[in-house]
């Protein structure tokens, strides 16, 4: 492994983290393997009060899920004396020193450690949005701790980068106004200063920032809902970049081998949901029958085995309806198109009838004629193919309203499913003649 390029990810555990998050660990991962390099993962939980393990291990699940594997992995918990070395040597030096507050309310701290600014301008080159300058005069001496034992982000964002010889920070914009404080600091430690590229926020439909109050849900249910995280890592990876050829299907692979920092765009990405849905959706039909099958598994109903005959016969429908495997389980559920399939919930005889033509005596005639014409298709041959072309003649010359309205509703009970030759396939021959049997009943 060439260690010339580290990146690193670097989430505070004190929320769920949404999909802008893991979009800057998916830039920030490609980027170092695309040349060879590490990625590391560095949980910055100094914020004590705040920080908590689910947090943690749902930002672990997460890179884990989206295949964002880390090379190096550290927490800043963990590494308390580090930057107690770090601070007592500033403080020593004179490059830092106690600083006697007045509390802004009572019982408040009276003392922090300031970072003795030197009051001057820094610039650097951003690979994304070039030359960026900051004037440090108003930023005064800034915090860099509570206490000697209490270090705050500016410190240890800054010694960790140092120690773990990060040579590129990918990181979203919002952080653009925490590098001036953070160059002087490097300044001050000898350190040479990474190269940095802030990558553009994610926006919500409104273009205001995506956040878990506004249009953003933790990645984690994209993976309840049933979605691919080849989908989600491909839909990420284009949401302010884009290749060369614009193409918009890509594999992880391509994906790494196309990236460029250079085809980073500067403003706001929008986050569209429909548009992630459709990219699940092409990842969904690439799947062999089975692979849908396994991936499918979990939110099948109960009593639907994953080797039945019934699922056999559903499974193309389920490959045209659903985006997400997530959406199998609202086909099945009340009110769903495929309820009926399990169940047959009454239903009034009047739904029966066909809106231009409600003569129940019409409509036992026509519901004992597709029996009889069903009843001579084999059952291993029971098919939607097999069922539209013994049905349909029938129809075409009675009325497709008149004959095809009855035959779904005796099916399905529904007023939205299938049409009747998928509904009959599904159900196969003998449970399609068994409730046309009572449907027929029901127009005595």
């Amino acid at each position: 492994m060439n260690p010339t390029v580290i990146t690193r990810f670097a989430p505070s555990p004190t929320g769920y983290f949404h999909a802008g998050s893991y979009r800057t660990a998916l830039f920030a991962y490609i980027y170092a393997k695309q040349h060879l390099g590490k990625f590391i993962l560095r949980i910055e939980d100094t914020d004590r009060e705040r920080s908590k393990k689910e947090y943690e291990d749902n930002i672990m699940d997460s890179l884990k899920w989206l295949g964002l594997i880390h090379d190096e992995f550290y927490r800043q918990s963990d590494r308390g004396d580090i930057y107690k070395k770090y601070i007592q040597k500033f403080i020593d030096s004179g490059q830092a020193y106690v600083s006697k507050e007045t509390p802004k309310e009572p019982g408040g701290r009276t003392e922090v450690i300031r970072f003795r600014n030197a009051n001057k301008k820094v610039a650097f080159d951003d690979l994304i949005r070039g030359k960026v300058e900051f004037d440090t005069t108003e930023l005064g001496d800034f915090v860099i701790a509570k206490t000697i034992d209490e270090p705050i982000f500016h410190l240890v964002n800054v010694v960790d980068d140092f120690e773990m010889k990060v040579t590129h920070v990918i990181r979203g914009e919002d952080h653009i106004s925490n590098t001036a404080r953070q160059i002087l600091i490097y300044e001050a430690l000898g350190a040479p200063i990474p190269l940095f590229a802030h990558i553009p926020l994610l926006l919500a439909a409104d273009r205001s920032k995506l956040s878990k109050r506004n249009g953003a849900v933790p990645i984690t249910e994209y993976r309840k809902k049933g979605y691919m995280p080849e989908a989600v890592i491909n839909y990420l990876a284009l949401l302010g970049w884009h290749p060369a050829d614009d193409a918009e299907i890509l594999s992880f692979a391509d994906i790494i081998r196309e990236f460029s920092l250079k085809r980073v765009q500067k403003s706001g990405a929008i986050f569209d949901e429909e548009k992630l849905k459709w990219f699940n959706r092409q990842y969904l039909q690439k799947l062999s029958d089975q692979q849908f099958i396994e991936n499918a598994e979990t939110f099948l109903p109960e009593w639907m085995g994953t080797k039945s005959g019934t699922l056999k016969r559903i499974l193309p429908l389920l490959r045209d309806k659903i985006s997400s495997f997530g959406e199998i389980q609202q086909l099945f559920g009340a009110g769903g198109e495929l309820a009926f399939v399990s169940n047959m919930h009454e239903y009034p005889p009047g739904m029966l009838l066909w809106k231009k033509n409600p003569d129940k005596t019409a409509a036992k005639i026509h519901l004992t004629e597709c029996k009889n014409i069903l009843e001579k298709i084999k059952p291993e041959n029971f098919t939607t193919e097999a069922v539209k072309n013994s049905v349909l003649p029938y129809a075409e010359i009675k009325g497709r309203g008149d004959v095809l309205w009855p035959l779904r509703v005796a099916l399905t009970g529904q007023e939205k499913s299938p049409d009747p030759f998928v509904s009959a396939s599904i159900l196969g021959k003998d449970g399609s003649l068994e409730r046309l049997d009572a449907a027929i009943k029901k127009c005595d």
